[in-house]
């Protein structure tokens, strides 16, 4: 694999995680802010044993990182490009369907 085509491998990987709903809201749940395990899973409304797959995913990726405090776990987005693309993409999906519903464009 020459080089280019490992970056767009590298790519393409990052661009994955935001590929399943879930990392979003949970990226979302972390924007700005350090929680524990617990406060995720009630925020987002999902199993624990589901939200800590996807919290590994993410640190794996290097996009969170997390901590021990006590009996707690608690992650933090430390990968602020990962938080701009997630917000860009949103709002620009989001304005194309109000868009859409307002008829705008067409």
């Amino acid at each position: 694999m020459d080089e280019a085509e490992q970056v767009f491998a590298q790519v393409a990987s990052y661009f994955g995680l935001l590929a399943d709903p879930t990392r979003l809201r949970i990226l979302s749940c972390l924007c700005g802010e350090e929680r524990p395990v617990h406060d995720v899973v009630e925020r987002i409304g999902l199993t624990q044993a589901n939200i800590s797959r996807h919290l590994n995913i993410l640190y794996r990726a290097g996009v969170v990182d997390r901590r021990r405090d006590g009996s707690s776990v608690l992650y933090k987005v430390v990968d602020p490009n990962f938080v701009d693309i997630c917000r860009t993409v949103s709002i620009t999906v989001a304005s194309r369907d109000l868009g859409d519903e307002l008829g705008i464009g067409k």
